[in-house]
């Protein structure tokens, strides 16, 4: 495939570039959000330019897939993985490969629906996708664009294809954008019209990296100007932050009563729908990487919990 080609099957990006030496890069972000994080923090900024939840999806009835890829930049080691009809089939760890090389997947024989997950924490570039059948896009649901932290940009499984997002996806097979951010806040600076983009929902994973904030003003300043941007129609989800265990009693007490507050003030709004963080991953050390962010299992349980609430409540 030409890389024009290989954008119909790449999902996640807002925009795409290719480099003078033919590699294709994809971005989440637009050009001028972009510059903002450039302005703030490298940690932010390295960030919001990685593949996170980005994929390769199609029905095929080709016997092998290839790429070659190439690091950009690079986080935490996790994975690219390969699914074939929903399941999970082949995972290729980052820490057991070169930073530039060629992945090449075998698939069964027959048409199947597949999906290749990129590296979550890290920048790929890749080109030269090659397949010995045809591929057909996916076809995608309704266009979803995800705001969170690390816990949406997927820090903690290790595993791109166990991330929250990415588990609750298979069941709900949004088109999204994700924009989570490690390390990230309410901020309403972030968010810019994106030309050319509209969702038709929206979900907001923010709030445990700010909870001791004396204020509760850029959480109210963060829904106002979303909606500012894209109307008070258009659905969004509001998810309080998950349940952490990393903090001494009287912290954790401070925290339960701030994701209280992004309840109350994210839940006045007649088109946001809240979902009590606290009820989507168990409250034991068992289920974290860290006691902050979910591990696989955690991830898993939270993604299958979120997805069967969002159908439940016909989000």
């Amino acid at each position: 495939m030409t890389n024009k080609e290989l954008q119909n099957i790449y999902f996640g990006a807002y925009f795409f570039e290719e480099t003078e030496d033919g590699w294709l890069r994809s971005y989440q972000y637009s050009k001028e959000q972009i510059a903002y994080f450039k302005s703030g923090f490298d940690f932010w900024y390295d960030r919001c330019m990685a593949t996170t939840a980005k994929t390769l999806e199609f029905s095929s009835d080709a016997t092998e897939v290839s790429f070659e890829y190439k690091f950009v930049w690079l986080g935490s080691q996790d994975s690219f993985e390969l699914a074939i009809d929903g399941l999970i089939s082949d995972i290729r760890y980052v820490k057991d490969i070169p930073e530039e090389g060629k992945l090449t997947f075998a698939l069964p024989a027959g048409k199947k629906d597949v999906i290749i997950y990129l590296p979550a924490d890290a920048t790929v570039a890749i080109r030269n996708f090659e397949a010995n059948g045809k591929c057909t896009p996916a076809k995608k649901g309704a266009k979803v664009l995800w705001l969170g932290d690390s816990i949406t940009q997927g820090y903690g499984p290790l595993r791109s294809a166990l991330t929250y997002v990415s588990v609750a996806n298979r069941i709900l097979n949004y088109d999204i954008i994700n924009q989570g951010i490690g390390g990230y806040v309410y901020d309403k600076k972030s968010l810019m019209k994106m030309e050319g983009y509209m969702p038709d929902k929206i979900i907001v994973a923010l709030g445990t990296n700010q909870f001791w904030m004396d204020t509760m003003a850029p959480v109210e300043e963060y829904y106002e100007t979303l909606t500012g941007i894209y109307g008070t129609e258009i659905p969004i989800l509001c998810i309080s932050p998950i349940w952490r265990g990393d903090r001494p009693a009287e912290e954790l007490t401070k925290f339960e009563r701030f994701c209280g507050e992004v309840k109350r003030i994210a839940g006045a709004y007649k088109n946001v729908t809240v979902i009590d963080g606290f009820r989507l991953v168990p409250h034991l050390p068992e289920y974290y990487r860290d006691n902050l962010h979910p591990n696989e299992l955690g991830a898993e349980v939270y993604g299958r919990n979120l997805a069967d609430l969002i159908k439940e409540i016909g989000f």
